[in-house]
């Protein structure tokens, strides 16, 4: 450690940190635009100069590392001549369009001139022919670039060369004719192409869905979690009366620290379009059409209590909330049913499914970054959970060089890091459960290995051999003690929370069946040809999709920025999401629609507001109550026993190859994301701007 003073303030920090660092210490703010936490030093804006005593001239605080005994005046006249001369050159150049400017109101060099700049400038004889100007780069439909009005940060370069793995943008030139661009005309061709727009401290990248539509001191934030995938980003959802204008994210260390995907981001259109709106019942003649709640409820409640026992089943689906899957659960067990199933499967009781360590991602997210060896088995993270995807990106970025090694067995694609591709069978994990293949030997070397399984082997018939030669596997890695190895990836954000609460993972036998709810499932592994020809499909969502297109009838939900609601993420971390607008028409809230069928169906459940039901809900599964807080697993031999007990299971030669391996197939999974029009430009665009 190290003693500087700050302007006057003494301060200890360890040796080489930044005087930028330092100064954050003592509670000082340094203004900046290069520099950023996450990114490497540029030191290219000079707008963070400090005076140092005893310095011929200010110094840079981001670049320069602190020495013992410094005293460092931030606000002296030195100081703020040079932050102003760094000012007036940086607008020399800059177009005067704020009122038409969409980063208006929430810009850095707004605020930084207010804060350190002149009120005039000494190059007022400047002819506008002599200001320079940069023609405007079309870099894909998510990303509005208005170039004239860079200032040669370099956020955005560094953004996509260190933490989105695509070093699609550069620069070209120096000094007055520099630029920043993809030198040649195509896609910025990342899931997290839309980080950058939050990075750039100016109005040159900026969103274009988004352009022209609001001010950001006309929207409401309400703070969110986002449910797109299993990760559980936290977000703000800006609204205007009442209308999402745009997802933005929020801070979480723990989860993903600054970053969301860009489906995260800009699906948001799909919450408007594509909606149910209102109740709808099938008619004699075999078409929905709209009827009132009352009327849509009664039906629903004849075919009710006309059912019983394992007549009556209910499937999960992408985005079903915690305080939904709860209340099914107590009707169809108040029916005597125990036919509760989620749309993704997963192996089945005997390899251990009822022990929590065995469905959740137990190494946490961060702890990715402290892993000295990844195995990926039957997944592409990148584009299933791309947070999950920068964690490792991150974890190779800061180890030192060799010291981790990262496996894939699947298909062997780009995952923005160097991986050993070890094959794309279960012949590959045969041979490293032998320890015929040398990735064998750095495992057992390994003292921080994480092997990350995908959710989508799950749904193959041969998923318990798979689970029993990955449990060998694991089991012959010697980790640190308290280090967790095993981890699954999944795929939508309900499944932890469906299986918390005694959902039985993939569809059983609907051949019995005779009413089936279906909340939200929409992925189309429901269909008539599994059901007999007499069931009755009961819809409980927000948007007619493929479940909506089998029902008889459709009763209208909410979507997630419509809902106070619990998910639980893959590590098995409960947040809640914060509702921001109005269901639109008259559709309610899940649960709700659950609590007054009970009602009408003469079985009422225990509770008439959230509160009550999450009373209740608490008493099955405490964690779920505990938001935002991480619950993890145990038992974690005892899970590997369960699945080293089982009669040995044969594996076929199908590919291991994750579901999703190219960006074009990445925006369009669920059925928010393929009722919006920007995921469509999207994949249109990776077609076209290759």
């Amino acid at each position: 450690m190290v003693e500087v003073f700050v302007d006057g303030i003494p301060v200890n920090v360890p040796v080489g940190t930044s005087v930028i660092q330092a100064c954050a210490e003592a509670g000082v703010e340094i203004p900046r635009f290069c520099y950023h936490e996450r990114l490497s030093v540029a030191g290219n804006c000079r707008m963070c100069l400090v005076e140092v005593e005893g310095a011929p001239k200010p110094i840079a605080a981001c670049a320069m590392p602190v020495m013992k005994g410094w005293k460092i005046n931030t606000d002296s006249a030195k100081s703020r001549q040079a932050r102003e001369g760094v000012m007036e050159f940086l607008l020399v150049n800059h177009p005067l369009d704020c009122p038409i400017c969409d980063q208006g109101g929430e810009c850095d060099l707004q605020d930084q001139s207010m804060a350190f700049g002149g009120d005039r400038s000494r190059f007022e004889d400047m002819s506008i022919d002599g200001k320079r100007a940069v023609s405007n780069k079309n870099i894909g439909p998510l990303v509005k670039t208005i170039m004239t009005r860079c200032i040669h940060c370099t956020r955005c370069v560094r953004f996509g060369n260190e933490i989105a793995g695509v070093e699609d943008l550069g620069t070209s030139g120096r000094g007055g004719v520099m630029e920043i661009g993809t030198y040649v005309e195509k896609m910025f061709k990342s899931e997290l192409s839309g980080n950058v727009i939050d990075l750039c401290p100016v109005g040159a990248l900026t969103s274009k869905p988004y352009a022209f539509t609001a001010r950001p001191w006309e929207l409401r934030r309400t703070e969110s979690i986002d449910v797109m995938d299993a990760v559980g980003c936290n977000i703000v959802v800006q609204t205007r009366g009442g209308e999402v204008m745009r997802v933005v994210p929020a801070e979480n260390e723990e989860i993903n620290e600054e970053w969301i995907s860009d489906k995260s981001r800009f699906a948001y259109d799909g919450l408007k379009r594509q909606r149910i709106t209102e109740p709808f019942v099938k008619g004699r003649d075999g078409v929905l059409k709209p009827e009132i709640w009352e009327n849509a409820l009664v039906a629903v409640a004849k075919e009710l209590n006309a059912r019983s026992g394992n007549e009556i089943a209910a499937v999960s689906g992408d985005f079903t909330d915690a305080e939904t899957l709860f209340a099914v659960r107590q009707l169809l067990h108040g029916c005597d049913s125990e036919m509760l199933m989620t749309e993704d499967s997963f192996p089945m009781t005997g390899s251990g499914v009822d022990i929590r360590s065995s469905y959740l991602f137990n190494s946490s997210i961060a702890g990715i970054e402290d892993a000295d060896l990844v195995l990926l088995i039957g997944t592409n993270p990148r584009f299933e959970a791309p947070i999950i995807n920068t964690r490792i990106r991150k974890a190779w970025r800061t180890s030192p060089v060799g010291d981790i090694k990262i496996g894939v067995v699947g298909a062997d694609t780009d995952m923005t890091y160097p991986t050993t591709h070890l094959g794309n069978s279960a012949d590959s994990l045969i041979d490293l459960a032998n320890g015929y293949h040398s990735f064998a030997q750095d495992l057992k070397a390994a003292k921080r290995p994480i092997i990350i399984l995908g959710s989508s082997l799950m749904d193959r018939p041969d998923s318990i051999g798979l689970t029993q030669i990955i449990s060998k596997i694991a089991a012959q890695t010697r980790p640190e003690e308290g280090w967790k190895v095993m981890n699954v990836l999944h795929k939508n954000s309900s499944q932890v929370a469906a299986l918390d609460l005694g959902y039985n993972p993939g569809l059983r036998d609907l051949s019995g069946v005779k009413l089936l709810f279906l909340m939200g499932a929409d992925s189309g592994k429901v269909n008539r040809d599994i059901l007999p020809a007499d069931c009755t499909v009961v819809y409980i969502g927000s948007h007619g999709d493929a479940g909506a297109s089998i029902a008889d009838v459709v009763l209208p939900g909410a979507a997630y920025t419509e809902k106070n609601a619990t998910y639980v993420n893959t590590e098995g971390r409960a947040q809640r999401t914060t509702k921001a607008v109005n269901q639109p028409g008259v559709a309610r809230e899940d649960w709700k629609i659950v609590r007054a069928l009970s009602e009408i169906a003469d079985c009422k459940l225990p509770y008439d507001d959230v509160y009550g039901l999450r009373t209740k809900m608490g008493e099955i599964a405490p964690h779920l109550l505990k938001a935002g807080e991480l619950e993890g697993a145990n038992f974690f031999s005892e899970a590997a026993t369960l699945a080293q007990a089982q009669d040995s299971h044969s594996v076929s030669d199908q590919s291991l190859d994750a579901p999703i391996n190219k960006l074009s197939d990445f925006y369009m999974t669920d059925s928010i994301s393929r009722a919006s029009q920007t995921m469509a430009n999207c994949v249109k665009a990776c077609d076209e701007l290759v």
